[in-house]
């Protein structure tokens, strides 16, 4: 069975890209538009990962990812921040809010499959 990875990203390209990506390499993929899509998916899927963009409208990753810990069922998931955030300091500040793993944008494609493969 193939793990699932959960997207929550508001770019549609950048969606595309993970998805593609991630099915070609074996990963079954569920998308988010936002953090209360993204909330709600994480509760009904229950996946072995999450990929939080954090910039969203509606609610952002940061918020999600707190929800998500706060919740018994789905709490422990990894959650990777996705973020143009790339300033020194930006990496630290995520993974101490709570984040488990830290991707800049724009994605390195060659990387994710292994980057992933650490978490799962």
């Amino acid at each position: 069975m193939a793990h699932k990875i959960l997207v929550v990203e508001d770019n549609e390209n950048n969606r595309k890209l993970l998805r593609e990506v991630l099915v070609y390499n074996g990963y079954e993929v569920i998308e988010a538009v936002n953090g209360v899509g993204g909330l709600g998916s994480a509760k009904e899927h229950k996946p072995d990962l999450i990929l939080m963009d954090i910039q969203m409208p509606v609610m952002d990753g940061l918020a999600c990812m707190k929800l998500i810990r706060e919740d018994a069922d789905i709490g422990r998931v990894k959650i990777i921040a996705l973020t143009s955030f790339a300033m020194k300091g930006d990496r630290e500040r995520f993974l101490d809010a709570g984040f488990d793993g830290y991707m800049t944008k724009p994605i390195d494609i060659d990387g994710l499959t292994e980057f992933v493969k650490e978490f799962i």
